[in-house]
């Protein structure tokens, strides 16, 4: 059975820690470049990318300009679909009427775990 899907899941990229930002979403952008339907589920520390501003202030290196925002941008004009975590909003605060238009869907444990289940979907957790 050939892959259809590439889940995400984004537990341990902190915005306190913008070095390991961008490679999450290199794949992302990479595998909807593949034609796969790739979902990036933000949980823990991670839905705070998702707040406005949050991700423009943000570069995984001094040596270069681009901005984990455009890194973000990148997936999403791919095809990539974003995902905030119920739990990890409420945790930190948040709605999603608090996140980035992009952002406002919902997706967690239960719908990441499906995906892991699936034959038809890779994962990858960063």
């Amino acid at each position: 059975m050939a892959r259809t899907g590439l889940a995400i899941l984004l537990w341990a990229a902190d915005p306190a820690d913008p070095v390991r930002l961008a490679t999450p979403f290199a794949h992302a952008a990479a595998g909807a470049a593949l034609e796969l339907d790739v979902e990036v589920y933000f949980t823990a520390r991670a839905v705070l990318l998702l707040e406005p501003g949050v991700a423009e202030g943000l570069r995984a290196s001094d040596r270069f300009d681009k901005t984990i925002a455009a890194w973000m941008q990148d997936a999403l004009d791919h095809g990539a679909r974003f995902l905030a975590c119920t739990d990890a909003l409420a945790a930190h605060g948040l709605t999603h009427a608090d996140l980035i238009p992009a952002a406002r869907q919902h997706g967690g444990a239960v719908q990441f775990a499906a995906r892991a289940a699936d034959p038809a979907w890779a994962t990858l957790v960063f």
